[in-house]
């Protein structure tokens, strides 16, 4: 299956629940925008879900029957688009469509496992869980919290607990892309660390 076409970088983080793809993006983001990168964040969320609360006026008119509710403001813009029940769950593109890209430099997925983008996954061996990239190709790198000895040379390995190292390797990295094809991130050089 071929990647996702999008005109600017796209780098995936897989983990399972518990991991700390939220945390570790949380501590990365700021670190991207201090280089200069306008970054966009895309995130899966497995339930049903609210941004705006009972007794908010955006609340109220889009449970009223709004099936799309934009609220704007001199300081954020925020888009709600009611979706119909339905079984399946929504595609990595359609929420990229929904981007304004020519604002951005990047793009970060949080979830959104299947979709076929370059991925950092996410490992901490103390949980005892198998790691992803076996059966994910699109995975390039790996961030553990403790080096992991048998990973294929072809995946740079990062740590963890280094926000800053894993900054500079996005960093590297859509710079990479940005002078390659789209939707595409090849790792860049150097950043393996020595097992």
């Amino acid at each position: 299956m071929p990647m996702i076409d999008y005109p600017l970088p796209l780098l995936g983080f897989c983990a399972y629940s518990g991991t700390g793809k939220t945390t570790l993006l949380t501590q990365v983001l700021p670190l991207l925008k201090e280089s200069g990168l306008r970054v966009g964040m895309v995130k899966h969320a497995h339930h049903s879900f609210d941004i705006d609360h009972p007794g908010k006026d955006s609340y109220e008119l889009r449970k009223a029957g709004a099936a799309q509710m934009l609220v704007a403001s001199r300081r954020r813009t925020a888009l709600i688009i009611e979706a119909p029940l339905r079984q399946e769950e929504p595609q990595l593109e359609d929420a990229l469509a929904l981007l304004q890209s020519d604002a951005l430099d990047l793009v970060l997925v949080e979830g959104f496992k299947l979709a076929h983008i370059p991925k950092i996954e996410l490992h901490r061996p103390s949980m005892g869980k198998a790691l992803m990239y076996p059966h994910d190709p699109d995975i390039i790198a790996i961030a553990s919290d403790s080096p992991l000895p048998d990973i294929p040379a072809s995946l740079v390995q990062l740590d963890l607990n280094q926000p800053r190292e894993i900054a500079d390797y996005i960093r590297k990295a859509c710079l990479v892309q940005n002078q390659s094809t789209p939707s595409r991130l090849d790792p860049p050089q150097g950043i393996h660390h020595a097992n």
